[in-house]
């Protein structure tokens, strides 16, 4: 998802040739992009929807004149912001015209500068209108589709090894940070494999009392724990057939990794004081922080375990590493969170769009969804926090990091073609990607 910070399209109409002319140079000296037509009709050729940029137009014109041009562009797009060109007699037209959506009007005779200010507030405008359009429209597409919402090269493949997984139907190892969606990827390993129509039990290890794990994993039979005098299906016997999902693995008490180990190596099930295992059909998913191979490596858990589930891993991303995506997940939570409160979907301005480009969501996706959340309940934000007051230095390498991703991105890892794109020497472009932890891999496509 790339914004659109570089529109520069201006469409100029008038059918005085050295007025015209005149103010098209002004334009390009601008660092604009002007289209030149004598008439509002050959303009309208090159007009759509989803044009990037802003209309200048006279209202004095042979055939169709500026309000008509106008009305036109109002049934293509309300939104694309039109300046009316104005002789002195004109005024109170082009005042009834702003009151039916015109951007704005300028009286002849007028100064470039006047015409390029003018101008550039409305590309802004219009830069803003597109971006929030575009990712409503992609919100809207993620949600026909999986809910594992991205669009970069990294989700690409995670997506792919999930439907590949699921189909394989082995146990598998879910490792990330916090918030980065590990149930959410363990509910899809479950639903497009084929276990989908059976259960899936989801168990957060960190929620187990010590003294109570096993019971609560395991079962138990009549009197054989203190104070239950009835025998309990456990969790796992509950998933059988289906999938057993064990969130926060890390924090599984001692008191039960052995008999979890049990499970994972015969498929048997042993509830506290029965005589004869439970034989299991079930597929474990588990999920577990990325040091949990530390922690196996220095004794704080078991070793067999965690390398039994970590065969076959799945290692999730960060947000900070897939930034390319923040919009488009920020844009599916805000849409959410709009059905869910029945509430409007804010217009992203450009506070939030810094805040969204700067921040390092320690949170990761959960960090954001909450964001997208408060925003959406109109919930008061403390703006100098949404927007840090960064030093210039940081601001411009933040910058330069996005930049270089995208053009990786766009390339597909391609780093000759990047190299050309940015016009970089490929020391510097090498010393900079090292500076900012971008994986060439992490784009490149496989197949």
């Amino acid at each position: 998802m790339i914004w659109l910070e570089s529109a520069r399209s201006v469409v100029f109409v008038d059918d005085d040739d050295a007025f015209r002319e005149a103010h098209v140079q002004s334009l390009m000296l601008a660092g604009l992009e002007p289209l030149a037509f004598a008439d509002a009709p050959s303009a309208l050729e090159t007009l759509s929807r989803d044009f990037p940029g802003v209309v200048v137009t006279d209202i004095r014109m042979p055939g169709m004149d500026g309000l008509q041009f106008f009305r036109r562009l109002r049934a293509i797009d309300p939104e694309i912001p039109v300046i009316l060109v104005t002789g002195h007699g004109d005024v109170p037209m082009a005042v009834a015209a702003l009151r039916d959506g015109a951007w704005d009007f300028l009286a002849k005779p007028f100064s470039g500068e006047l015409l390029i200010g003018s101008i550039r507030r409305a590309l802004h405008a219009r830069r803003l209108i597109l971006d929030n359009r575009q990712l409503r429209e992609a919100a809207e597409r993620a949600e026909d589709g999986d809910p594992l919402v991205g669009e970069t090269p990294v989700m690409e493949r995670l997506r792919r090894s999930i439907r590949q997984l699921a189909d394989a139907d082995v146990d598998v190892m879910i490792e990330g940070e916090t918030g980065t969606g590990k149930e959410l990827v363990a509910r899809l390993l479950h639903r497009w494999g084929g276990r989908k129509a059976t259960p899936f039990v989801a168990v957060n290890c960190g929620a187990l009392p010590a003294t109570l794990a096993e019971s609560e994993l395991f079962g138990h039979r009549d009197g054989v724990v203190p104070g239950a005098r009835l025998s309990r299906t456990g969790r796992i016997e509950a998933a059988n057939h289906g999938t057993l999902f064990l969130d926060e693995l890390d924090l599984l008490p001692d008191t039960a990794q052995a008999g979890m180990l049990r499970v994972i190596e015969e498929r048997e099930l042993l509830p506290l004081g029965a005589d004869e295992p439970q034989h299991l059909d079930i597929r474990i998913v588990a999920a577990a922080k990325e040091s949990l191979g530390r922690e196996a490596a220095a004794g704080r858990f078991r070793a067999d375990l965690y390398h039994r589930l970590a065969v076959v891993c799945l290692q999730l991303p960060p947000l900070r590493e897939r930034r390319a995506d923040i919009p488009l997940l920020f844009a599916h939570f805000q849409r959410e969170a709009s059905l869910r409160y029945d509430r409007p979907v804010p217009t992203m301005d450009d506070a939030v769009r810094r805040h969204l480009a700067q921040h390092d969501w320690p949170g990761n996706v959960r960090e954001l969804e909450h964001f997208a959340q408060r925003l959406v309940l109109a919930v008061e934000e403390d703006r100098s926090r949404i927007v840090p007051d960064l030093p210039l230095p940081e601001r411009v390498h933040r910058f330069e990091a996005e930049e270089i991703r995208q053009a990786v991105a766009q390339h597909d890892g391609d780093v000759r073609a990047v190299i050309e794109a940015l016009s970089i020497p490929r020391k510097t472009f090498y010393d900079k990607i090292t500076r900012y932890g971008i994986v060439i891999d992490d784009y490149r496509q496989k197949r």
